[in-house]
């Protein structure tokens, strides 16, 4: 074999063994889908429980009535806000950014909670 020839041979295999890394590399880069999260708010004898709730970003935070009467869930800057919710009945808000988010029960104004997203 002339000596051009070995040369340009280990010239394509140094570029082809630094591309398949390249491709290596972005396909490890990759983020893994999200596990979408989720958080369970009780709502019962006149309270939120927990009274408040730390979650990450994108988590699903589900109220549910546990009480015999109607309840609201409503944030203090209006980001979410239900129906009113009869015994049994679900509201469900996604957290799509950081901060704190206080909300109480407008039917019950006493009522308060709060979720933190981190």
């Amino acid at each position: 074999m002339s000596r051009s020839v070995f040369v340009r041979s280990l010239a394509v295999a140094a570029v082809l063994f630094v591309a398949w890394i390249g491709v290596t590399k972005m396909v490890n880069a990759r983020p893994s889908p999200a596990q979408a999260s989720t958080a369970e708010v009780k709502i019962d004898n006149f309270s939120f429980g927990p009274q408040s709730v730390t979650v990450a970003v994108g988590t699903t935070v589900t109220w549910v009535n546990h009480d015999d009467i109607p309840h609201t869930v409503v944030s203090n800057d209006g980001v979410f806000k239900s129906k009113v919710l009869d015994t049994e009945d679900k509201f469900s808000f996604t957290f799509s950014k950081a901060g704190s988010f206080p909300y109480f029960c407008s039917i019950h104004p006493k009522m308060t909670g709060k979720v933190v997203v981190q």
